[in-house]
């Protein structure tokens, strides 16, 4: 690839860049305030930032919340649905889950309020064939209804277009000959899936949201244009995987939670050129805490995943488990005076108290600060610097007095519940799937993960940390690291031993067939492309689905059985023979790879030839066991293959990262910090 690579991942606090030239290994970064009202405007501001100069940059891969937020903001397009008659409540209904477990109280707004919802004749059977023919008529006219009702976007969704999209596909050309904006959505062409409502949620939540991605894309990519850029503008999609913009806005469902796919596709990477294959990533920024897996080097991905009640979006995406525990959770006392941390963040605007934008809330940012964790003459994006003082006092008139406490008790407090909450999240994305984290590695990243992986390795049992180069941008290098990827399914749902063998190698090399050609009408630069299959199986009578991965389209049924036994066994520890097995759907990812950047150029050259001259100094610094003067090291100047003993502190410009007392620490080859844990 000539020229330079630029990854660019929008977080919740701050907007992170890091500008790549593969060929000469030389790396700039920035780091800038978000901007949650422009996301454009922070994404400009990081390049400049970065200095860089647009008619040389090869390609630009951008990794955005726009969807995300929208969805759990509820900043929706205006959407409409037309659905068959006797279906224009499936949203609505759901699965019979609640809000709430407990109670009897909870209330659910679904994405397309009931009045936008209008039902039409017509109805296939789960065999695909017509029962009542497509009123074309009615189509029109709620078509025409919808859009005198104010609605940006349209869904079309029927029963079992699945099977047969016919209905779908005519009615949504109908929907087109009416609708200019060209903001429609067919249910099948998002998730050709059986289980309607999952399908009709996927379908609305693309529709909602695709407005407001294609409007941020097509701004962003004019302000690049204008600025020299020619190139395609690539997104990060839930998967892992980066698609055009184009794409993107196509099938903007894909989007949701691309932030914390990329830090987990740049964790993989990590680990594979450091011998580490199996990780557990732990990013903490300034509003939550991402906790995935990498199993064999690489990411777990799901197609299970529920945002929240009621919003099951179930096209495949990293599997990332997050809390509300950054370094802008706001700590307070509830109703019951208890202390709680997060989910409330304090966000970019006004943040922090230390970052003297306007925050007067207490934070776990602010927290870490009182116990000497982070120098505050080095805190990022400070408009008017906060006098520790100022912000001890804060501490001790909205926490400590009402807890009891003094000023460095509470702080204490605020650190070990939000630690307690992030490893909640771990065991969560562990022990509850059947893992044991003791077996891996935590990979540490963000701008606030650093300063508390070593507490919660050794809450949990894990051996070791390994703490990436850049950890504040690491989902920014994710999104240089990334893979163009597409992703495919269809539903069989019959029994393995009935199912036509045939028709199973006609999906898969159908689907094989679709990417290949997707990736070369989007016209991306790629070399070799490589193909993943896999089917969701379940024994009959069952709910649940178990992936089982398929070596390729000539597959045959014994190996089927065999490989959904193996899963099952491996996940449950429980044989069924006599249960025949049934296959759902089938599976296709296609992905390009592309070029690889030198990873080890994120470390850069050593400053400093031995460990004192990495040394900065000393300051108290609170730990579990007290209070205890502490080194502080200069990353940047850490020599190659450094080792010393914590307590110490690790400063850098885009993080902290704490050593515990007892931790061993030590740089490998590719500049990771790894933190070997003590008992």
């Amino acid at each position: 690839m000539s020229g330079a690579v630029v990854g660019v991942d929008v977080g919740g606090t701050f907007t992170d860049l890091i500008l790549m030239e593969p060929e000469t290994g030389a790396v700039r970064l920035a780091k800038v305030p978000s901007t949650p009202a422009n996301q454009a405007a922070g994404v400009l501001a990081a390049l400049d930032g970065a200095s860089a100069s647009f008619e040389d940059v090869a390609a630009i891969i951008h990794g955005t919340t726009v969807t995300t937020n929208a969805l759990l903001e509820r900043k929706l397009s205006r959407c409409g649905l037309i659905t068959a008659r006797g279906f224009r409540d499936v949203l609505e209904l759901g699965r019979r889950t609640r809000p709430q477990p407990y109670g009897l109280t909870g209330s659910f707004t679904p994405l397309i309020p009931r009045e936008l919802r209008i039902e039409v004749a017509e109805r296939m059977d789960a065999a695909g064939d017509v029962l009542v023919p497509l009123d074309e008529a009615a189509v029109r006219a709620a078509v025409e209804r919808l859009r005198a009702a104010g609605c940006d976007s349209l869904v079309v969704h029927f029963l079992h277009s699945y099977k047969n999209p016919a209905h779908e596909e005519r009615a949504l050309a109908i929907a087109r000959e009416c609708w200019p904006e060209g903001y429609v959505t067919a249910g099948h062409a998002i998730l050709a899936e059986f289980r309607e409502y999952e399908r009709g949620v996927a379908a609305a939540v693309n529709a909602c949201v695709q407005p407001l991605l294609h409007r941020y894309l097509d701004r962003l990519h004019g302000k690049l244009a204008s600025r020299g850029y020619g190139r395609e503008l690539l997104v990060i999609q839930g998967n892992g995987g980066s698609v055009s913009a184009r794409s993107a806005a196509a099938k903007a469902v894909n989007t949701v939670l691309s932030g914390p796919a990329s830090g987990v596709m740049a964790a993989a990477a990590i680990g594979r050129a450091a011998g580490a294959r199996d990780l557990v990533t732990f990013d903490t920024g300034g509003t939550s805490a991402d906790v995935g897996l990498v199993l064999s080097g690489v990411p777990a991905v799901t197609a299970e995943m529920e945002l929240e009640h009621g919003m099951p979006i179930h096209v495949p995406m990293v599997d990332v488990h997050t809390v509300g525990a950054g370094g802008g959770s706001i700590a307070r006392i509830d109703e019951a005076g208890l202390l709680q941390v997060g989910p409330e963040s304090a966000g970019a605007e006004p943040g922090p108290i230390c970052y003297g934008r306007g925050g007067e809330r207490p934070t776990l940012t602010d927290a870490n600060l009182i116990l000497g964790r982070l120098d505050p003459d080095r805190l990022l994006s400070v408009e008017n610097p906060v006098a520790p003082d100022d912000v001890a006092a804060v501490f001790a008139e909205s926490l400590g007095a009402p807890l009891g406490l003094g000023t460095e008790g509470a702080a204490a407090a605020v650190i070990r519940i939000a630690n307690d909450r992030m490893a909640g999240a771990i065991r969560m994305a562990t022990l509850a799937r059947g893992h044991d984290p003791r077996d891996f590695v935590l990979f540490a990243f963000g701008g606030a993960g650093p300063m508390h992986a070593a507490a919660l390795a050794a809450e949990l049992g894990i051996p070791r940390v390994m703490i990436p180069a850049r950890p504040g941008i690491t989902s920014a290098v994710g999104c240089i690291t990334a893979d163009i990827r597409h992703d495919y399914v269809n539903t069989m749902n019959a029994p393995l031993a009935e199912a036509d063998m045939e028709s199973v190698r006609a999906i898969l090399e159908r689907q094989a067939a679709e990417g290949r050609a997707t990736i070369e009408q989007e016209g991306v630069a790629v070399g070799e492309i490589a193909y993943l299959h896999a089917a969701d199986m379940q024994f009959e009578g069952q709910t649940h689905l178990l992936t089982v991965p398929v070596a390729g389209p000539e597959v045959t049924r014994a190996e089927l059985q065999q490989a959904f036994e193996a899963a099952y066994w491996e996940r449950f520890a429980v044989a069924l023979d006599a249960i025949p097995a049934v296959l759902v759907n089938l599976h296709t990812a296609v992905i390009g790879a592309r070029p690889q950047v030198p990873l080890a150029a994120l470390a850069g050259a050593a400053q400093s030839v031995t460990l004192d001259g990495a040394l900065t100094g000393t300051r108290r610094v609170w730990f579990p066991t007290g209070w205890a003067e502490t080194p502080i090291y200069d990353r940047e100047r850490l020599p190659a293959g450094a080792r010393f003993e914590g307590p110490a502190i690790v400063r850098q410009i885009d993080t902290t990262s704490v050593v515990e007392p007892g931790n061993r620490a030590a740089l490998d080859a590719i500049g990771n910090l790894i933190l070997e844990v003590g008992q």
